[in-house]
């Protein structure tokens, strides 16, 4: 637990230690961006009450060629036709053959970090 000049961290909660450095770096990020903060806070949750995202809740609410940051499961069900990058920290199979056979990319949440650091134009859906 850490406190920076009026900034809180929350403790984090997960025992993965992939998920745990991903959580730390992604709060430390979240001090410039409070898009990665959001990020952070989402993964910092039970698994009971992580989040699972379907395919045709991305279909429905984002744009074409929009980003998209699940922070938790996206799922294959539905059917997606609009070509969008989905960042997650994991994918179905299924749902990872229909992203990419509309168009659209699957990458993890570093992979969306390093390509968009300022987290512009990025969406999270959970």
């Amino acid at each position: 637990m850490a406190i920076t000049r009026g900034t809180y961290m929350a403790r984090i909660k997960d025992k993965n230690p992939v998920t745990r450095s991903l959580i730390k770096d992604l709060q430390n990020k979240g001090l410039k961006n409070p898009v990665w903060k959001a990020v952070a806070k989402g993964l910092n949750r039970p698994r009971r009450k992580g989040y699972e995202v379907n395919l045709f809740r991305i279909e429905k609410y984002a744009k074409p060629k929009s980003k998209i940051v699940v922070p938790g499961v996206v799922l294959g069900s539905g059917e997606i036709k609009k070509a969008v990058t989905v960042a997650a920290l994991r994918f179905s199979d299924e749902a990872r053959r229909k992203i990419e056979k509309a168009g659209g990319k699957c990458l993890s949440i570093q992979e969306m970090i390093a390509q968009n650091p300022q987290g512009k134009g990025v969406r999270i859906m959970g």
